[in-house]
């Protein structure tokens, strides 16, 4: 997409005109009338259309850009289908309830913040999904709190800082993947360098939880037993189900292509579910495309563990190619190159171009209130930016998830937001300053920026 060619040159009044309208368009059918994503970006996209015409562009040439734009995202698509079949196996063979089952293990009245924050952050990078932790292990971490009459602000904050840290660098995680595949980085690399940001922002976050948690008696923990009872039951519990997620690590090590290592560690999570299950042919096929079903007759089991399949990427394929769409009008009628070009005086350090991708990623989250628009926008938007200052790829994908995915739950209308209020019982204003993880990633990267450590440049080829 970075490669396509303005058709015309619109003013900078038209250009600020027409993304102020489309943000109007998409913040208002989000927040207002709770719409989801793909509707508004497909009127965006016919504002678009309606604008190229007016100003006499060929309609086939504006079809070309839409076209271009979403073939930019073509490689992440088949990413996602992987990622979901990884998700179904995983269920079926018993990796992620064993490796949510370890978690809970390390429950205890001592420090409680800290170990609440490390929990949710075991189980989210298990299950790659910030809302379904929240909605799920959060909520009985939440009904501990209440029972100890502990904070519920501060472990509404663990319970969120936890997830989206496991969101973040989960290779099963639909947002990492779509800011790695964004900008042609590869999956493993993008949550290797993301190391340099979430390890410190994980640390302090995990030492300001500790030193906040209060000397709690045992209490009630009759949540997490029955969670771990309810596991236990499902009998996939055992510990060679780690095998799959073995070969994922040993292959991400080796450097083997991520949608390479999903296939082969989606082969081998098939393999491993025979050990304690015997699953026809039609199944298995049946559990790839539509996802792992629980059906242990716990609801709060069941939620957990029904996830996974081809067809839970469908929704966010969707809206990645309709996005992807978009952006590509917005390149082919020179929208971008002409903002951009305004600001050029002041983007030629890197420090400038880090910090102003940042602002512009939490920008978006704080008038459109979705993550995956922050992502998918910030990228389009300093692509180009970034090369010219020599910067590879995998800057600008952190970057877009230091201050994109994670900084989407601060937002009090934004849809993370919303949902974790409604779910935890606990608003966002009131959980925000202790979300110590999601606000430490944002100052991190533009830190990081100003004093140019961990930053990766281009290898200047031999004349």
């Amino acid at each position: 997409m970075f490669q396509i060619k303005e058709v015309i040159s619109p003013s900078v009044k038209e250009a600020v005109a027409l993304i102020v309208s489309i943000v109007l368009i998409i913040s208002v059918s989000l927040i207002r009338f709770e719409a989801v994503p793909h509707i508004p970006i497909l009127l965006s996209i016919m504002l678009l259309f309606c604008f190229g015409l007016f100003k006499k562009v060929p309609y086939h040439k504006l079809e070309s850009g839409l076209v271009a734009g979403a073939g930019a995202g073509m490689s992440a698509v088949f990413l996602f289908f992987f990622i979901g079949i990884l998700i179904s196996t995983w269920m079926m063979s018993g990796t992620i309830p064993t490796l949510i089952y370890a978690g809970f293990n390390l429950v205890t009245p001592l420090f409680f913040f800290a170990i609440v924050f490390v929990v949710c952050s075991i189980i989210g990078i298990s299950i790659g999904s910030s809302l379904t932790t929240v909605a799920t292990v959060g909520v009985a971490f939440i009904g501990m709190a209440a029972v100890m009459d502990i904070s519920l602000a501060i472990t509404a904050g663990a319970i969120v800082s936890g997830a989206f840290f496991g969101d973040k660098m989960s290779p099963l995680s639909d947002t990492t993947n779509l800011a790695s595949s964004m900008v042609g980085v590869d999956l493993f690399e993008h949550i290797r360098n993301m190391g340099w940001t979430t390890v410190p922002a994980f640390i302090l976050s995990l030492i300001f939880f500790a030193v906040l948690s209060p000397d709690a008696s045992m209490g009630e923990v009759d949540d997490v037993a029955f969670f771990q009872q309810g596991l236990l039951e499902t009998g996939a519990v055992h510990w060679y189900t780690m095998i799959p997620l073995l070969a994922l690590i040993v292959l991400t090590i080796g450097k083997v292509p991520a949608m390479m290592t999903l296939a082969i560690s989606s082969l081998t999570a098939v393999i491993v579910s025979f050990f304690h299950h015997s699953y026809s042919a039609a199944e298995v096929m049946a559990v790839l495309y539509s996802g792992f079903v629980s059906e242990t007759g716990v609801t709060e089991i069941d939620a957990l563990l029904s996830r996974g399949g081809m067809e839970s990427m469908l929704f966010t394929i969707g809206l990645v190619l309709l996005a992807l769409s978009m952006g590509g009008l917005l390149f082919t009628l020179g929208i971008v190159q002409c903002l951009l070009a305004k600001l050029e005086s002041v983007l030629k350090k890197v420090s400038s171009v880090i910090a102003a991708s940042a602002f512009t990623a939490i920008g978006i989250n704080i008038l459109i209130g979705e993550q995956y628009l922050s992502i998918l926008l910030t990228g389009q938007a300093f692509y180009t930016q970034y090369e010219k200052l020599g910067l590879t790829g995998k800057n600008l994908s952190r970057v877009m998830e230091d201050a994109g995915t994670v900084v989407n739950p601060l937002v009090p209308w934004s849809v993370c937001g919303i949902f974790i209020t409604s779910i935890l019982g606990v608003s966002t204003l009131e959980y925000l300053p202790f979300a110590f993880f999601c606000l430490l990633s944002p100052i991190l990267t533009v830190l990081y920026g100003y004093t140019g450590k961990t930053l990766t440049f281009r290898k200047v080829e031999p004349q």
